[in-house]
């Protein structure tokens, strides 16, 4: 079984963003020999998450902000003195970390999914790490 391992860096721009990875990380398996197996992906950051959800329609994205934002309120008295205690709190929620199964070069993904990286303490530059799997 043949392992590869790949990092990624990522530039969010906003306090809190979904970055739409699929096609970047695809494209890693793609510059690979796998052609069946597994992609794992982590975020080594206490303030991000990863998801697979729907890309099809833009306010899906705006709805998990939305929702997320409701579920951790900003305005609690936390005690974590970064005042970014909300930002650990949604990455605790949603994971850090998601895996993929590859078949013929591909991501068994449904036809409206996607991954994304999930910022909630930006702006900054982020890691993404990768590793795939083989099959064989």
């Amino acid at each position: 079984m043949e392992n590869n391992f790949f990092e990624l860096n990522i530039e969010t721009k906003k306090r809190i963003e979904f970055v739409d990875v699929t096609a970047r990380v695809l494209d890693i398996v793609k510059k690979t020999d796998v052609k069946n197996g597994v992609c794992y992906i982590y975020v080594p950051h206490t303030t991000c998450a990863l998801t697979i959800n729907e890309n099809a329609d833009p306010d899906v994205v705006k709805d998990l902000e939305m929702g997320l934002s409701d579920i951790v309120r900003d305005e609690l008295s936390y005690r974590h003195s970064e005042g970014n205690s909300p930002a650990h709190l949604k990455s605790s929620l949603l994971g850090a970390s998601q895996i993929i199964l590859i078949n013929d070069c591909k991501f068994i993904l449904g036809v409206w999914q996607a991954v994304y990286f999930c910022e909630f303490d930006g702006p900054r530059n982020r890691r993404l790490f990768v590793k795939i799997v083989n099959d064989r």
